[in-house]
């Protein structure tokens, strides 16, 4: 099988934008982004809570978005003479700067420390760091899973070679690839794709995680794996990555996927384990779509470890949940969860997880997914 090709070019206002393009996929050239654009947004400034020890991002920009336009206006899909979108020709995968991005587009010398657990009454700074947007398909509806092996493949490529890209950007503490699936979830388009965040400061939750491992001891992922696989919430059991619903699973719906090896982002696994999280992913993906006959709203994102810390001890996992509780039914995040973050489950994670396997076997069965060879990364020439 030919390499995934990568192709570096650039937009009208300078942003960059990434093609990968399938296995296989014929060797092309591709138009020029022609538009007249506006200058770029201003970098947004983030401001310290000190009650929480958060950093909140303050971008304005991100008020004037896109928000569910008609597919003749899918500014996701390649250009038309109607439709000056925002990737200028056909693709397979497409990645790019977000227009309206949370940090960024400054980029910084150094990042300040990133554990840090508190700052001054009133401290603010640059958001700097990167936004991405990545585009599963040129298709104007779908997701992740009504996506083919194939493409399942080159999207676990896109994502950790920019992964890879991103924690080599000055300023950039962390790098965090996820997807928003459904409008119950406050996505605006409904074209297959995703997000890669570049953050400035390590996120709440991997702070949390740190903490746990630095109480708990650095072989915490390994010992919480082999008790999950040892429990009655396992989902599949791969060769190089194990799915499980946790033992203290929050939402009605919620998977992790983690990898068997010490391995911390993205970007360090080997092509047999890339080829696995291809299938994988799309197995449980479409498995969450059997579960009610009909698409789930989710939240999808990948726990990796800092750029410069915890390298040894945080391991690579595919985290999924979603607030559909029952068909017609939503989990709302009322005043316990949102502001005590006391959580109360309503559904018995063992429950789940044995709903979820019958899911999954109705999607194996009626939707498979094929087998693929593995395929690495051939990088082209920036256009």
């Amino acid at each position: 099988m030919n390499a995934i090709r990568q192709t570096s070019t650039h937009l009208a206002d300078g942003r960059e934008l990434i093609y990968f393009d399938d296995a296989g996929t014929a060797e092309r050239e591709r138009r020029a982004d022609a538009r007249a654009l506006d200058a770029r947004p201003a970098t947004p400034m983030m401001r310290f809570d000190p009650l929480s020890a958060e950093w909140v991002t303050v971008a304005t920009a991100r008020q004037g978005r896109v928000h569910l336009p008609p597919a003749a206006f899918d500014p996701l899909a390649p250009q038309s003479p109607g439709n000056p979108s925002e990737v200028p020709d056909d693709y397979d995968v497409a990645v790019f700067e977000n227009r309206s991005p949370s940090f960024g587009p400054s980029t910084a010398d150094e990042v300040p420390d990133p554990f840090a657990a508190v700052a001054a009454i009133g401290a603010a700074r640059p958001a700097v760091g990167r936004c991405e947007v990545v585009c599963f398909s040129p298709d104007h509806t779908g997701s992740f899973g009504t996506q083919s092996s194939l493409r399942a493949r080159t999207v676990v490529e896109a994502w950790a070679e920019r992964t890879r890209a991103l924690s080599a950007v000055p300023g950039v503490a962390h790098v965090f690839p996820f997807e928003n699936r459904g409008v119950e979830i406050g996505v605006t388009l409904h074209h297959p794709h995703g997000q890669i965040y570049g953050y400035p400061s390590v996120p709440q939750r991997i702070r949390r995680i740190a903490q746990s491992v630095e109480e708990h001891g650095p072989d915490l992922f390994a010992d919480l794996l082999d008790s999950e696989r040892q429990g009655p919430r396992v989902l599949i059991a791969g060769e190089h990555f194990t799915a499980f619903v946790p033992f203290a699973a929050r939402w009605p719906v919620e998977v992790q996927l983690m990898a068997h090896r010490q391995v911390p982002d993205l970007a360090a696994t080997n092509d047999a384990e890339r080829a696995e999280l291809a299938a994988l992913t799309l197995r449980i993906a479409r498995g969450l779509d059997a579960l009610y006959d009909a698409p789930l709203p989710y939240m999808a994102g990948w726990i990796q470890a800092p750029v410069d810390a915890h390298r040894d001890d945080i391991r690579l996992t595919w985290q999924v949940s979603s607030p559909r509780r029952a068909v017609d039914r939503l989990k709302f995040l009322a005043g316990s969860e949102s502001l005590m973050g006391a959580w109360v489950a309503d559904i018995a994670p063992e429950d789940g997880a044995a709903r979820l396997r019958d899911a999954i076997a109705k999607a194996d069965e009626t939707h498979p997914v094929e087998p693929l060879v593995g395929a690495g990364t051939e990088a082209a020439a920036g256009a």
